[in-house]
Parts: C-alpha cells; structure tokens; sequence
C-alpha cells in the first residue's frame, strides 16, 4: 500500500515530520561528507533530505515513484523532479554516485526488480543509502507517520534482499527511536533519545538505515522487466483468415 505525496509533504511540514527530517539528515550528512562534484539521486520521496546536498553535488535529481504522485523540486529554478516507474528509470548504466531510497523500497510491488535498477544506475564505487521502516520499531505500527505504510523490514530480510541484488552493505544503522507521537515533550527529547541509542547500538529503531556498494561481477541475463511484454499472436496452423465485412 502506498502513500500520496500529498500525504507524504503534510507530514514533513508537521513537527514530527520536522524531527524526523533533522534526525535522518543528520546522519546522512555524516554518512556522506565528501559529496562535491558528485550526482546524487533521491529516490521515492527523498526532497526533505537531499536538499542538504544540492550547495555541493554537481547535480541532482529526485524520482517519485508513478503510484505515488510528484511535486515539483526545487521550489524555485528549473525543476529536477521527475515521476517515473521505478524499475525502468530513464539514467544511462552507471550514471549516479550517491542514491538515496526512502519511502519507496516498502511500497515497492518489485523490490527485487527495484533494486536492479538502482544497481544499474548507479556507478561502480558508488553509494546508496536504504531507510526503510523497521518490523521490530513502532513506527511501522502506526499509519500515522509514513513509515507505517507498507512492508516493513528486519535486518535479515534486507540482508537477504541486498544480497539477491549484488550489493555489498558497508554500515547498519537504526533511527528514530523516539515514539511517533506529536508531543511537545517527546519531541523535545529526540535528539537524546538517540543519542543514548546510538552510542549503546539499541535495537527498536523505527527504520534501518544500510549504506551499500554494488558488486561489480553478477550474472547477466534478460530484464526481469520482460515479463509486462504481451506475447506474439499466431494464426492456428491450417486455417485462413475470414475476409472482413459486414457481419450476418
């Protein structure tokens, strides 16, 4: 099931939706110090994070996925959203250095086929940064925020999935271990909430977040994507076609 981006933009100009924006672009940031000069794509709806980005990166870009709407990003010059089917997006093979998912690998009807794609696009000593909703976290409980939106995730599950699709993860993280509730108080106390997490590596994050590299020897065989092809009509052996007219 997957969320509008109307939905998806109300919730990131609420409070809570502010916290967790500072709290994921925190470490993203870390993550991703040395960005200058390079193309950073955000995939699913990534607009809130990979604006802290734009200053330095030689370009960027921001692909919502076709179930789920598109906003026009930035809000002032040319724009550099686009809506697209995310298992056949319009890049060259090896064309992006950093790929940030979010909101978009947990709704995905083909996530395997998903991550094929980002596998393709993305250059060989590229990076790309999962978050998607923890099964164990209680975000992923509550349709109240995002992430309470379709199939959340254990570790093992993604492990699993990067493994099919050739990437080589490099760092497991959790986040947002502050309840999703609009408390003044609670969101007060989420940057300790985790601080504490992080430096004791607690497990009940509300999303994990995986940076990975993509393997550069795979097996190469024919786009899953074939299977959508209709296929070839052929006339019954031995019998010729009635001439058309009118019928009786």
């Amino acid at each position: 099931m997957s969320i509008d981006v109307v939905e998806l933009r109300a919730f990131y100009d609420s409070p809570l939706g502010e916290v967790a924006r500072r709290l994921l672009g925190r470490l993203l940031r870390a993550r991703w110090e040395n960005h200058a000069g390079q193309r950073v794509l955000g995939v699913g709806y990534a607009t809130p994070y990979i604006e802290d980005f734009r200053p330095r990166a030689e370009r960027i870009l921001a692909f919502m996925p076709a179930d789920q709407g598109v906003v026009h990003w930035p809000l002032s010059g040319h724009s550099a959203s686009a809506l697209v089917d995310t298992t056949m997006m319009p890049l060259p093979d090896c064309s992006m250095d950093r790929i940030i998912v979010i909101h978009a690998l947990e709704t995905s009807e083909h996530p395997r086929d998903f991550l094929d794609e980002i596998w393709r696009i993305l250059t060989p000593d590229g990076r790309v940064v999962l978050i998607a909703p923890s099964r164990t976290g209680l975000w992923a409980r509550l349709d109240t925020t995002p992430f309470g939106y379709g199939h959340p995730y254990s570790r093992g599950q993604l492990q699993m999935l990067l493994q099919q699709t050739q990437f080589l993860p490099v760092y497991w993280g959790e986040a947002l271990y502050v309840p999703p509730f609009a408390r003044a108080s609670l969101l007060r106390s989420a940057p300790a909430f985790e601080r504490i997490a992080g430096r004791f590596s607690l497990p009940g994050g509300g999303v994990h977040i995986v940076e990975a590299t993509k393997q550069l020897y795979r097996l190469v065989g024919p786009r899953r994507a074939v299977r959508h092809l209709l296929p070839k009509l052929v006339d019954p052996v031995g019998v010729e076609p009635e001439p058309a007219g009118w019928g009786g």
